[in-house]
């Protein structure tokens, strides 16, 4: 007996769990593209935009460089909102009380907060689907027995292992089909959760950087050049 048959001599509950199954499969594989084209050259492409950063001789041009090299746009926005604080020292256009310490801080905190949402979206989806798609397959599975066995309690002729072996091995596959979902929701998950993990220090490394060299200073220089990662 094939899927199809599978689901067409169910109930509505076993297709109903083979829906729901399908349908967080297709959101988990959704979530691990769309992260992995976010996260596309792991931290190198944060290193290698951190020191064009700081090998630029001044705010407009390291932005021109990031731009090159921050594909997925996690640095730039601490620069940009580094650049608009520089183009305005008194903080008249930011909207902001305090001196220039404070409203740095509180921009590169924003930029950074920013930068981590877009790293984490999809983390609790991938995370939730890994960890409940093995109990959705079990109830399927639960389900099917249950089926099968009232139904060969009504039939005539004695209770007999051929006719168990069928129906309930069909119902065990429920139970495949939630690790084939979750499997690769949890790999997803544990992969992207390492490579944000370190991209997440270098951020806020870089922040602490960027709050140390320009919390007194106006930001129109940059300290000397860094040498680029290989």
């Amino acid at each position: 007996m094939n899927v199809l048959q599978l689901l067409a001599q169910g109930d509505g509950v076993s297709r109903s769990v083979a829906a729901l199954l399908l349908l967080m499969s297709v959101a988990s594989w959704i979530a691990i593209l769309l992260k992995a084209w976010l996260l596309r050259g792991g931290t190198r492409a944060v290193l290698r935009s951190i020191a064009a950063f700081w090998q630029a001789p001044s705010i407009t041009e390291a932005e021109q460089g990031l731009r090159a090299f921050d594909g997925p746009r996690l640095v730039l926005p601490a620069v940009v909102a580094l650049k608009a604080l520089a183009a305005d020292p008194g903080g008249a256009t930011l909207g902001h009380a305090g001196d220039r310490n404070q409203r740095l801080t509180r921009t590169l905190r924003d930029a950074l907060h920013a930068a981590l949402r877009r790293l984490q979206s999809g983390q609790i989806l991938l995370a939730t689907i890994g960890a409940t798609a093995p109990f959705v397959g079990l109830l399927g599975t639960v389900w099917g027995i249950h089926g099968a066995l009232a139904g060969i309690a009504g039939e005539a002729g004695g209770f007999t292992i051929d006719k168990v072996a069928g129906p309930v091995g069909e119902a065990l596959i429920m139970t495949a089909f939630g690790l084939a979902v979750a499997i690769p929701a949890v790999l997803g998950y544990n992969v992207f959760g390492r490579i944000i993990g370190r991209i997440e220090v270098e951020l806020e490394g870089f922040a602490h950087d960027l709050l140390a060299v320009f919390g007194e200073a106006p930001a129109a220089a940059l300290p000397p050049a860094r040498p680029l990662p290989v």
